[in-house]
Order: structure tokens, then C-alpha cells, then sequence
């Protein structure tokens, strides 16, 4: 709760994990079963249930690692602890950590850096409040390019996208230090935005748009991309580059 945790050993070779396993009359064969059941393991080690992990990036400079929590609607009242705070989280939030020392820490400190919702969301703790540049739902790509920003790619469900107040799915851009975050592009009707990479230079950017049109019947498409018209929607990858030739991020 104070923003510190610790790392728990899911180690078949550990007695206290191994103690509290057969507390919870769970046994595990060997390590390889632990792996294979890891989340089970997990509860049974005690460690903090999280709203959906999905996806994680590590700072090139800082070592911070971030992490999407997309979204977790089953979560009530009774459950709401500092690093989940928020029942009924059909929006998500981002967390982030510190490990404690460079090699094999087994401590971290921990915070909330983006809390997704509507217009008007603070995250904890900090001066941001999402706005209409830049409010999102359900974070999930995560991406670190080589200048340190962070690149969000959101993946509402269906629903989500055609009853809520937040459009199509989207791609917006975060600087760490600062929390600015901007709105960089928004995908076709029913698509994903996801997966995301750039040349070394900088000066390309390729995202990924999956599955436009995904709630398609059939002779009645939610979407025409790429091609417009009447066409199928299919998934493509899209590239990226300014009118001037620039390095995209400056």
C-alpha cells in the first residue's frame, strides 16, 4: 500500500512457497508444472492480484518498468488496494516500477502512472487529468522507442468501442518524466491497434491495425478498410513518416 513490494520465489525448491502450497492443498509435481500454472502459484505465494496484465515495456535510460493493466470489471468494493484502486475498472491504468538495486533485486518501488478513463480522469497523486486529446480505455501495446517516450496502443472490446464515449481504438504517445500524453492516431472502426516498431533512425514508424470490422456480419461490414468502398476490412500494417522527413517524436 506504501508503494514498495517484493518479489515472491514460485520456487519448487523454497520451503515457504512449498509450505504455503500444501496450506492451500495445491501441490505442484516439479518446477515445470509451476511454470506452466504459473498464476495459480502466484495466489498461492500470496502475490497481488492485478487488472489484467497485458503488456510491458522497460525505460532504455532509467530501467523503469512499465506495465498495462487493461482493464478488470470483476474487481468490487471489498477488493479496491493501492496499486488496483478502482472497482469495476472497465477502463485500466498503467503501473510502473523501480527495482531497488540493478542485479537480482528482490525489492521494487512501485506507482500508478496513467489512470485511463473519460474526460476529466486524475491519476493519483499526480497533476494529470485526461482531457479530449488524450483520454483512452483498455491500454494495452506498450512500446519504448529510443528517445525514452512511450507509445500506448488501446484495445476496447467491441462494445466498448461503439457504446462508450471514446471512439475507435488508438495509439497516443507519453513522456515519463512529464506525463504529457498526446493522442497520435486513431484505427479504423472495430480494430485493434497493435504492435509497433520504428528504424533506427526514427524516421519510419510501423503500427500494426488488426481485425477492422471485427463485429462484420456477413454482407454487412462495420468497416471498408483499407480499401474503402464496399471491400472486405483486412489487417495491415501501416507506415508512418512526417512531410518533412523528420525524426517522428521530436
Amino acid at each position: 500500500e506504501d508503494g514498495s513490494g517484493d518479489w515472491l520465489p514460485l520456487d519448487i525448491n523454497n520451503a515457504d512457497f512449498m509450505a504455503k502450497a500444501a496450506a492451500a492443498g495445491v501441490s505442484f509435481a516439479d518446477q515445470a508444472d509451476i511454470l506452466l500454472n504459473t498464476r495459480l502459484a502466484a495466489d498461492v505465494a500470496g502475490a497481488t492480484k492485478m487488472d489484467r496484465p497485458e503488456w510491458g515495456a522497460v525505460h532504455p535510460e532509467t530501467g523503469e518498468v512499465y506495465f498495462t493493466l487493461t482493464n478488470n470489471t470483476r474487481r468490487t468494493d471489498a477488493q479496491i488496494d493501492a496499486p488496483n484502486p478502482r472497482a469495476n475498472n472497465a477502463t485500466g491504468h498503467i503501473i510502473r516500477w523501480n527495482e531497488r538495486e540493478a542485479q537480482s533485486a528482490l525489492a521494487f518501488d512501485w506507482d500508478i502512472f496513467l489512470l485511463a478513463g473519460d474526460v476529466g480522469t486524475e491519476t493519483p497523486g499526480t497533476e494529470l487529468t485526461l482531457t479530449a486529446d488524450n483520454h483512452l480505455a483498455s491500454p494495452d501495446g506498450l512500446w519504448f522507442d529510443k528517445n525514452g517516450l512511450l507509445w500506448i496502443q488501446t484495445d476496447m472490446s467491441g462494445s466498448q468501442q461503439g457504446e462508450g464515449p471514446y471512439g475507435n481504438n488508438q495509439m497516443l504517445v507519453a513522456d515519463p518524466a512529464t506525463r504529457q500524453i498526446k493522442r497520435f492516431l486513431v484505427g479504423p472502426t472495430d480494430c485493434e491497434v497493435t504492435g509497433i516498431s520504428a528504424t533506427p533512425d526514427m524516421k519510419t514508424l510501423f503500427v500494426n491495425i488488426q481485425h477492422p470490422g471485427d463485429r462484420s456480419e456477413p454482407g454487412n461490414f462495420t468497416s471498408n478498410w483499407p480499401d474503402g468502398g464496399n471491400s472486405r476490412p483486412r489487417s495491415a500494417t501501416v507506415i508512418v513518416t512526417k512531410d518533412d522527413g523528420g525524426m517522428i517524436g521530436s
